[in-house]
């Protein structure tokens, strides 16, 4: 209803895990970490065409096991390849736009990685914000995960697809983790326990809010919904669940994002 703000709370479990770390989290120092327009192909444009093999011999073998994981998960939910969001890098441009003046880390193309999301350097933010393809596998839960840059500036094949178990072992200081993908908020409800999906994954890595769609979401209006929640959460001081609903019907009220499927 455009009355109310809409919340989903964790299961109880995950609050008492929330709870139970509240007290030992540190104020993160810095506000924003954004991550957006991974590189997912080696045919990407932005990747340096070079001679010689595109893979590293040492890295074959296990990285053959992780790709295939990712493979079978994203064949699951009716993914045959990640394309490019482009308008990815216009939201998260324009999210940075707002924060200009703080210290923000901006993870772009091939930094957009794996490896950067697992630094520990990511506890010193206080909102973090991936702006790319979420997998959500309500088949096998496990093998759920964010895909971030899928090979080197090279074209190399690298590891990048951040899996539930990956979140589970984070320690995150953050305030608010946003998911601004496409259907990351879905997972198999078990009696219980609540939602599987990343949203409890990043709950247990310590952050209290998670922002997430609950469905495969347009990438233009994706990119109009997260510059509007993030004017109302950072420039007019609103807390996260009612800069969200003060974006949902501002879109509302325009006839081009009228319909709900966009907000």
């Amino acid at each position: 209803s455009s009355q109310f703000e809409v919340v989903n709370l964790p299961s109880a479990s995950t609050l008492a895990a929330l709870r139970e770390e509240k007290h030992e989290r540190p104020a993160p120092e810095k506000l924003l970490a954004v991550f957006a327009d991974p590189v997912f192909s080696e045919n990407d444009p932005r990747v340096k065409s070079v001679s010689g093999p595109k893979a590293l011999p040492a890295a074959v073998g296990k990285f053959s096991l992780r790709a295939n994981q990712l493979t079978r998960s994203a064949e699951d939910v009716g993914f045959k390849e990640f394309p490019r969001l482009p308008y990815s890098r216009q939201e998260a441009e324009a999210i940075l736009a707002l924060a200009r003046g703080a210290q923000n880390l901006t993870a772009f193309d091939f930094t957009a990685s794996r490896a950067t999301s697992l630094d520990a350097k990511l506890s010193d933010y206080k909102i973090i914000h991936f702006a790319t393809h979420g997998v959500i596998n309500s088949r096998h839960p496990e093998q759920s995960g964010i895909a971030l840059s899928l090979v080197d500036e090279y074209g190399r094949a690298q590891d990048g697809f951040l899996r539930m178990a990956d979140l589970y072992n984070l320690k995150l200081n953050a305030d608010l983790v946003v998911l601004s993908a496409c259907r990351t908020a879905m997972g198999k409800d078990i009696k219980g326990e609540g939602l599987i999906g990343l949203t409890r994954g990043f709950m247990y890595a310590g952050a209290p809010r998670v922002v997430a769609s609950l469905w495969d979401v347009n990438d233009a209006a994706t990119a109009e919904l997260m510059s509007r929640f993030y004017r109302y959460l950072l420039k007019d001081k609103l807390p996260p669940a009612a800069a969200l609903r003060a974006a949902q019907l501002s879109m509302a009220k325009e006839p081009r994002w009228a319909a709900p499927y966009y907000w």
